[in-house]
């Protein structure tokens, strides 16, 4: 069963788009490129990343 989490290795700013390209499965770029078009076009995408980069937990550490 697949979770989501924040992840920890090539994030940018907190590891939210990269948590989901990796629970979604698609590269990370398209989910940022998402969130931009998200922000300009309906002014939502910034309050959506700060709403999931405080309740998304961190992918947990491997050794």
């Amino acid at each position: 069963m697949k979770k989501l989490y924040k992840v920890r290795q090539g994030k940018i700013l907190a590891g939210v788009c990269g948590g989901l390209a990796k629970y979604f499965d698609v590269s990370p770029k398209v989910v940022r490129w998402l969130f931009v078009l998200m922000f300009f076009a309906f002014s939502s995408g910034l309050m959506v990343y700060i709403i999931l980069m405080i309740f998304m937990r961190k992918e947990p550490k491997t050794n």
